[in-house]
């Protein structure tokens, strides 16, 4: 009993330094912050150590070297998509992989930590609670998205009326004062406002997925919950939301191409959000 408890000690530690690790990735990778960067690989090496050591005793408890249980391949499996990653990191010092790798593995190894059983929660009301975050954090993604496809629409209106301006001008000239779309910011404040929406609602996303992951295993489906459409769509929007910060910072992605792709994004989400309609564990008004 004593050496699973400590197993899964190493395992909770090992998911919170993967944690720390998943934050500390973004500003290294999309804003090139060298001490993000050092911060990333330190605390990734020891959510590593950690993890090889729960890896090890969790065998050994189990007098065997090969996974049986799904936490057990769910953990290794983490286990190993980190080491190719460090492997990758030292010959080549791609770092940017980092922002799959470590929120992927805290992803896999999230739900082992919690415990050999079945997580439940203590009450009722505790379980509404996280249910509401969930949601809520889901929301926030979600309209976050939509107020940076806005802004990125309006930059394509804004952009395309400062190419007509100087006809604008020569209809105010001949006594014309219409101008439908004076009270448009510039372009370069539509540009942060669609960015900024873009970096809140990427943790709500993350937040609310990590809650999901955690209400799900006290349904009865258990694991094969994540074979659900819904889920499994839902983490590939999370997947395609990191490439849309990525490809925006480090292409230096702006204007009507940056547009199109938040819309591409937006679109996703929206036929993630209407697979509720389809979803037989996952739906609106389901218990």
């Amino acid at each position: 009993m004593v050496k699973i408890d400590m197993y899964l000690l190493w395992l909770r530690v090992a998911a919170i330094l993967y944690a720390s690790a998943s934050i500390a990735v973004f500003p290294a990778v999309l804003y090139k912050v060298d001490r993000w960067r050092r911060w990333c690989v330190h605390l990734g090496g020891m959510a590593w150590f950690f993890h090889f050591v729960s890896v090890v005793e969790m065998l050994l408890q189990a007098h065997h070297w090969v996974p049986v249980g799904l936490r057990e391949v769910q953990s290794i499996l983490g286990f190993v998509v980190v080491t190719v990653f460090f492997l990758v990191w030292w010959l080549y010092d791609a770092i940017s992989l980092g922002l799959f790798a470590f929120p992927v593995t805290f992803f896999m190894v999230f739900i082992p930590a919690l415990g050999t059983e079945r997580y439940s929660f203590p009450s009722q009301g505790v379980r509404v609670s996280w249910l509401i975050a969930h949601i809520t954090a889901l929301l926030l993604a979600y309209v976050a998205l939509g107020f940076s496809l806005l802004a990125s629409i309006l930059y394509l209106f804004q952009e395309r009326r400062l190419k007509t301006k100087p006809k604008a001008r020569l209809l105010a000239a001949e006594g014309s004062s219409w101008a439908p779309l004076d009270w448009l910011p510039p372009l370069d404040t539509l540009e942060r406002i669609s960015e900024a929406m873009l970096e809140f609602g990427f943790p709500c996303m993350t937040v609310g997925l990590v809650i999901g992951s955690v209400l799900a295993q006290e349904t009865s489906l258990g694991a094969s919950y994540f074979l659900d459409p819904k889920i499994i769509a839902a983490f590939v929007s999370w997947v395609i939301y990191v490439l849309l910060l990525l490809v925006r910072r480090t292409a230096g992605l702006r204007g009507r191409r940056a547009a199109y792709l938040s819309g591409a994004v937006f679109a996703v989400m929206v036929v993630v959000w209407t697979a509720n309609l389809f979803s037989h564990v996952h739906r609106f008004g389901a218990p």
